[in-house]
């Protein structure tokens, strides 16, 4: 494999650049100059290359100017088609690999791969730029996207397999305190705790074991997180849940603790759309608090007790264990 992919990659090279060169001959509709109006002409043919995943991609393609002699850049209508900048040196694929790395490893692994992949040298420093371009660009999607929910324009779903997307879909939110430098890329200082919101999207699928047991599995798996309060991840995670085809899905389940701010999210965004579910482990909880303050915690009968009312919760049949509550 590792002996054929040079050749793979240095065949798929020439198959782009001759579909290249034989697009640069088709006739080319000019624009017309922003200055005088007029429409511009072609100035011949200029070489131009770029790095990509495949290595490096040279092609000639018509420039074009004003005929009048107006003061603007020279124009090349084959590149804007093929979405390459004036002065773009690697292509979109190769720099969206290398931010896809870079947050997996350090910019210099980053490098390193890429060059292993695409047979050419790529500085840390070009990884580190290209991640620093790529944080305001989905910024700006970003914000693009969550005006056109505010305007009622739901976002594309994302494409789903027919039996994921007849599986249930569960999501919920919690919070963590993250420590921050007081001072970005220097050590000194106290540290400072900021939180965190955090929210995870799945399908819960089944699968069955070399025993043949059945367990779920999540599918599908998503996570959308802020630094800040839940209301900074409401509109967030709200635009992840219809790309996620919350208004779509057989079955939608909110499952989360008992953080107050969590389940206000969940009753004035999702009830509409969700069942909600407080998860086992703080339900338990709260039983034992009630079971030690009930029947004293240090006796058998609550132990006893607990371990029955657990055991009920676990397959979600919680009317017995709520009636005893009750009637305590």
């Amino acid at each position: 494999m590792l002996a054929v992919w040079p050749l793979a990659r240095v065949l798929a090279r020439h198959i782009v650049e001759a579909v290249f060169a034989e697009r640069a001959q088709r006739p080319t509709a000019w624009p017309p100059c922003p200055t005088c109006g007029t429409a511009r002409r072609s100035k011949g043919f200029a070489q131009r290359q770029l790095t990509s995943l495949l290595g490096p991609i040279r092609w000639r393609r018509r420039g074009g100017r004003c005929p009048h002699g107006c003061d603007i850049p020279q124009v090349a209508p084959w590149d804007e088609a093929l979405g390459v900048q004036p002065h773009q040196r690697t292509s979109g694929e190769l720099q969206c690999v290398g931010c896809a790395l870079a947050v997996f490893g350090p910019f210099g692994t980053a490098a390193r791969l890429l060059g292993w992949y695409g047979g050419g040298g790529v500085s840390p420093r070009a990884v580190w730029g290209w991640g620093q371009a790529a944080g305001p660009q989905a910024r700006a999607r970003l914000q693009a996207e969550l005006a056109a929910v505010d305007k009622g324009h739901g976002p594309t779903p994302e494409p789903l397999l027919e039996a994921q997307a007849a599986l249930p879909l569960v999501l919920g939110a919690d919070g963590v305190m993250v420590p921050f430098r007081p001072d970005a890329g220097a050590p000194r200082g106290t540290i400072r705790w900021r939180e965190v919101k955090g929210g995870v999207l799945a399908r819960l699928g089944q699968q069955r074991t070399r025993t043949g047991q059945s367990v779920t599995r999540l599918q599908q798996r998503r996570l959308v997180a802020v630094l800040g309060d839940i209301e900074t991840l409401r509109p967030r995670l709200w635009l992840e849940a219809l790309r996620q085809g919350i208004l779509q899905a057989p079955r939608v389940v909110w499952l989360s603790d008992g953080g107050r701010g969590v389940w206000r999210l969940f009753e004035e965004q999702f009830a509409a759309s969700s069942v909600g579910i407080l998860d086992l482990y703080h339900a338990a909880q709260n039983v034992w608090k009630s079971a030690a303050a009930w029947l004293d915690g240090r006796t058998t009968k609550a132990h006893r007790w607990f371990a029955w009312a657990r055991h009920r919760l676990r397959p979600g049949t919680p009317d017995g264990v709520l009636a005893d509550l009750a009637e305590a």
